[in-house]
């Protein structure tokens, strides 16, 4: 069997050697699925602590859930998965979940609720950035034995109050949800870590894959796991390469080395049209691309210098030019198909606006640093906005790292301006008017890096009370008017301005068959494709 590195060395000498795509045509072998994707974003590979994207796609793919989402029907919402079966109590703060039976670990070990229980519990105990997930239903060290209980095959948790059980549902869906093995964790603890240090480099799931490396910055190898109870996968082993550049990952594409490309610029995929044996998927994503600003800063704390920026925006100058059919605009944090989604876009480019709004506040001169990750697209934006901003007469400096970098300075409160993107933790609004909207602690000790408004220093000026209000409506039309009327009054006073929404465009060899994105409410899943 050729390896990766035996086809990319035939991919370099046939361009060393001047010959056309076609005449060193490369093929990876049937049984591997290899893309090529930008994964240094990865930190950790405990679903307990990993929340950026990279990472979500593989533990996905590594993990059984309570419930999750059928890749081949995202529409139908969430499934059972571990859980076969569930039951709500007569006052709706009480689900009981019937396990699936017969399920085992990669390791061998049964599933068991007591498994299940483990990995709630633990994720409220260690506490780490995406725990809130778990939290915001009433969860605390201090509780979690009377609140999540086992009682043979079934497992039961209980919220402080009631809740939309869908609400509770799609939380378990997310990443933090994943159950892991108690058994093989608890072996590998260090210093009562609960096996936080093992899970950074190693797998304990009952998924259709296990983790056999990850070597950050370079690549992620999954193997298929034999005892999956869905069957098999006919991947045997998926590998993720860490390809930084578009234009680089569309020739391996091209060539043949990889069968997946999913950082194309919108020019590289005009270069992929009439290419033969390529096709490229399209997929509306709930990822948004925003800009937010530090409200610890003494000028951008100013209301009028908050709204001056987001008219110094090139909204529609980006879109028609390198983000053409890549990312669409959409000025809201709530990304388009999701429950309470509005499609008001009140901002444009306006110098003359954004000056006269910078004079009323008695600002001029500002300079101000932005930290953006290195990516092309972010890049891209961020000279955007260098040349907008210079326009009214504001410096802007850009503090270019890895992923891991630039996150570690903003969930610490300590950039100007963050230029990033967020996607969704679970399909309900409240996965972003909770994190946009919501902070019910602003203090420094507070910590509470999962929430943007938190890493920005706002205090929201009372949608945090709205945003708990509507997230415990039971009317669903009634539900969705409140989130339009938080979203109207974020736009107008939040230090956030929300760019554009994704569309996913990813190269792809046409044999491939299976391969779901995501849409806009979850990651990649691996399992369901066939060449």
């Amino acid at each position: 069997m050729k390896t990766i590195q035996t086809l990319l060395g035939t991919a370099a000498l046939g361009l060393a050697l001047g010959l056309t795509p076609m005449a060193t045509m490369a093929e990876t072998p049937a049984n591997m699925l290899v893309i090529a994707n930008r994964i240094d974003d990865i930190t950790t590979l405990d679903p307990a602590q990993s929340f950026e994207f990279a990472g979500a796609d593989v533990i996905r793919n590594i993990y059984g859930k309570l419930v999750n989402f059928d890749p081949s029907d995202l529409d139908a919402g969430y499934q059972p998965d571990l859980a076969e079966s569930w039951t709500v109590s007569e006052d709706g703060r009480t689900i009981t979940f019937t396990m699936r039976e017969g399920v085992t670990f990669q390791s061998g070990n049964p599933v068991r609720a007591e498994d299940a229980a483990f990995s709630l519990k633990r994720a409220v105990l260690l506490n780490k950035t995406p725990s809130f997930i778990i939290t915001q239903f009433g969860f605390t060290p201090e509780n979690v034995d009377d609140t999540i209980k086992v009682d043979g095959n079934t497992l039961s948790i209980t919220t402080d109050k009631r809740y939309a059980t869908s609400f509770v549902l799609n939380c378990l869906t997310a990443t933090i949800g994943a159950i892991v093995d108690k058994e093989l964790v608890m072996a590998n603890e260090v210093d009562g870590d609960m096996g936080n240090k093992w899970l950074t480099t190693n797998s304990a799931g009952s998924g259709p894959y296990s983790l056999a490396s990850w070597k950050p910055k370079e690549s992620v190898t999954l193997s298929a796991s034999p005892s999956y109870y869905g069957g098999e996968a006919e991947m045997k082993r998926v590998i993720v390469r860490h390809v930084q550049e578009s234009a680089t990952q569309r020739l391996m594409l091209e060539r043949g080395d990889i069968d997946v490309a999913r950082d194309l610029t919108p020019s590289d995929v005009d270069g992929l049209e009439g290419v033969e044996g390529v096709e490229v998927l399209r997929e509306m994503r709930g990822r948004l691309m925003y800009v937010s600003f530090n409200q610890k800063h003494p000028e951008l704390s100013k209301p009028q210098v908050r709204q001056a920026l987001k008219y110094l925006i090139d909204y529609d100058g980006m879109e028609n030019s390198f983000l053409k059919n890549w990312y669409v605009g959409h000025q809201n944090f709530l990304p388009k198909t999701y429950l309470g989604a509005v499609d008001e876009n009140p901002f444009s480019f306006d110098v003359e606006k954004a000056k006269a709004l910078l004079a009323e506040a008695g600002v001029e001169n500002l300079e101000l640093t932005v930290g953006v990750r290195e990516a092309q697209e972010r890049l891209e934006i961020a000279q955007s906005l260098q040349n907008t901003f210079a326009q009214a007469g504001i410096t802007l400096n850009l503090e270019v790292g890895t992923g891991k970098q630039i996150l570690g300075k903003y969930r610490a409160r300590e950039l100007d301006i963050y230029l990033g993107a967020w996607g969704p933790d679970y399909p309900d609004p409240h996965t972003n008017a909770g994190t946009f909207a919501y902070n019910p602690d602003n203090s420094d000790e507070a910590n509470a890096t999962g929430l943007l408004a938190w890493r920005n220093g706002w205090d929201t000026g009372g949608l945090t009370e709205k945003v708990a209000a509507a997230v415990v409506e039971g009317d669903t039309e009634k539900r969705a008017e409140m989130y339009h009327e938080i979203q109207a009054q974020f736009r107008d006073t939040a230090p956030f301005a929300v760019m554009f929404q994704l569309i996913e465009q990813a190269g792809m060899a046409d044999n491939v068959e299976g391969l779901s994105l995501g849409g806009a409410i979850t990651s990649a899943a691996y399992w369901d494709v066939t060449k």
